[in-house]
């Protein structure tokens, strides 16, 4: 099994910056990915950005393009999602996951582990 946790969300102005982090414990080493995605009030989940823990490897998607950033830290293992220039559209609970599959995949059933979220709220 493997645990996520996010951390990092908050109230922010449109225009500004969150870093958020999602802490990974148990049998890491088992997952090839990890994931963000996120899911506004009254619409589907949709994926943001994914990144390998082995080579670092990325894949976004293209609304974000240009103002979101994965990375990852191996060592605690940790993966991080800075988001710029916020926009109110971009509020929802964002969630990481981890995947087992060999491969960068955008669908989230391709992900076996899910965090619990965390809330981005932007306000305009």
């Amino acid at each position: 099994q493997v645990q996520l946790a996010e951390s990092g969300g908050g109230l922010v102005q449109a225009g500004g910056s969150l870093s958020l982090s999602c802490a990974a414990s148990g049998r890491t080493y088992s997952t090839f990915a990890l994931g963000w995605f996120r899911q506004a009030p009254g619409k589907e989940r949709e994926f943001v950005a994914a990144i390998t823990w082995s080579g670092g490897s990325t894949r976004y998607a293209d609304s974000v393009k240009g103002r979101f950033s994965i990375s990852r830290d191996n060592a605690k293992p940790t993966a991080f999602l800075q988001i710029n220039s916020l926009k109110p559209e971009d509020t929802a609970v964002y969630y990481c996951a981890a995947g087992t599959r060999l491969y960068l995949s955008s669908r989230g059933t391709d992900y076996d582990y899910w965090g619990q979220g965390t809330q981005v709220t932007v306000s305009s």
